[in-house]
């Protein structure tokens, strides 16, 4: 006979709600990570310049900024499954606009204007997407779920790439994989509409007086101050990712260094995710964290000093390599920081916080881009890349010393009661 508190890894699978926005949200990926491709693909093609791919994280990322204030209240006051299925819309346009752009070899500030659409559905999406599996399971399967749900994004980081540079390499054109992203993204509105949400506290009604968005978004940042680990954590995503990533410069690195065409930078595209994978499989089917802390630290210390050697790298297998364990390494820190998010903040504050969340990874993905592209364009990608490595290790040494606590944490549970299931 099992023990009674014997680790199920499939323990978040067996709940249909979760299957289905699983699903969706791995479809909808597959045919963002297509577009990513396509569009650093596209522009480094048409302009060949670094600055051109830096831009692209730069006008995705000013939605995520300066849309907070609003994006977060709305999660938190309005039915988050119909925010989420309103802003996949809105990446469909987007994603058909890119496609007739590319067709018609369209003007660069209408392509970059496709991505700021991307970029405010987007910011309308995450707060309410990444709060949405707590309102479909219980709290004792949040940390599988992370787990399950940083599997799905991985394996659609390894298939989006590889099939968008198969692609583009068979068509030499970007539209059909612009074309694809529109369809997973109706796709994922299909799977979505008949999702039941079974826990969720109770909230204002949306017509309900309330405080500002700016008032509101400022609670949410008066909750993060009140709470070190959570802030720690945060804060040590933004400055490695910052800093450290290196995949805004993939297309460069493919044509430039390496040699190996698009259907090659597909694969280094997706070489992360094929290490992400991995680590997340195998994190679904072990206990949860006992410490949880120095785990997030070391992960990102390595992601860091793999980022320098794949800024050396002068082989195209030894940078898939590097590129698998900056992916099995980011996953670790994705699986606790989200886990957090779900079981250290409750429901009605989920929205807001989230919110916050997304300017900080929206602003070291993003943001990070733009900064690779500057420092690519100004000192070359090799000394951008390296430097950015080196610069992530002393960024886990300043958070060490800055917030012992997150170094301490072992369990990523947090105390008090799990959240009651509503009435069907």
């Amino acid at each position: 006979m099992s023990s009674p508190s014997a680790h199920d890894p499939y323990q978040a699978l067996r709940f249909r709600d979760f299957r289905l926005l699983l699903t969706g949200n791995l479809v909808a990926s597959v045919g963002s990570q297509m577009l990513a491709l396509a569009v650093g693909w596209e522009l480094y093609e048409r302009t060949g310049s670094p600055l051109a791919l830096g831009m692209v994280g730069l006008v995705q990322l000013l939605p995520v900024l300066f849309l907070a204030p609003i994006t977060g209240r709305l999660a938190d006051r309005h039915d988050r499954k119909l925010v989420v299925v309103a802003s996949q819309v809105g990446l469909v346009a987007a994603s058909l606009g890119l496609a007739a752009l590319s067709l018609s070899h369209g003007p660069l500030a209408a392509i970059y204007g496709c991505l700021l659409l991307r970029g405010v559905a987007a910011a309308f999406a995450g707060p309410a997407g990444s709060a949405l599996p707590a309102e479909v399971l219980p709290e004792e399967a949040f940390e599988n779920s992370a787990s399950w749900r940083t599997s799905a994004g991985q394996a659609a980081a390894i298939a989006g790439p590889a099939l968008g540079g198969v692609i583009i390499a068979a068509t030499h054109s970007a539209a059909p994989a612009y074309a694809l992203s529109a369809v997973g993204g109706l796709l994922f509105v299909g799977l979505l509409l008949p999702v039941r949400r079974r826990y969720r506290a109770s909230r204002p009604a949306p017509g309900s007086p309330d405080e500002s968005n700016i008032a509101s978004l400022g609670e949410g940042i008066r909750f993060l101050r009140e709470r070190p680990i959570l802030l720690s954590a945060l804060t040590l995503d933004l400055f490695a990712v910052l800093l450290g990533g290196a995949a805004t410069l993939l297309p460069v690195f493919a044509k430039d260094i390496l040699h190996v065409g698009p259907a090659g930078l597909g694969w280094l595209e997706a070489a992360p995710s094929v290490g992400a994978l991995g680590v997340a499989l195998f994190l679904a089917h072990r206990p949860p964290f006992r410490r949880a802390g120095s785990a997030l630290m070391l992960a990102v210390a390595g992601f860091g000093l793999a980022t320098v050697v794949f800024g050396l790298s002068q082989s195209f297998w030894l940078s898939l390599a590097m590129l698998a364990a900056l992916g099995s390494l980011d996953c670790i820190s994705m699986v606790i920081r989200d886990t957090m998010m779900l079981t250290r903040v409750p429901d009605d504050m989920r929205g807001r916080v989230a919110a916050i969340e997304g300017v900080f990874v929206g602003s070291s993905n993003q943001l990070g881009g733009f900064e690779s592209g500057v420092t690519a364009q100004i000192v070359g990608p090799v000394a951008s890349v390296v430097g950015g490595g080196i610069g992530t290790v002393l960024v886990v040494m300043a958070v060490a010393l800055v917030w012992p606590e997150l170094r301490m944490l072992r369990t990523l549970r947090r105390e008090g009661e799990a959240e009651q299931p509503i009435s069907a």
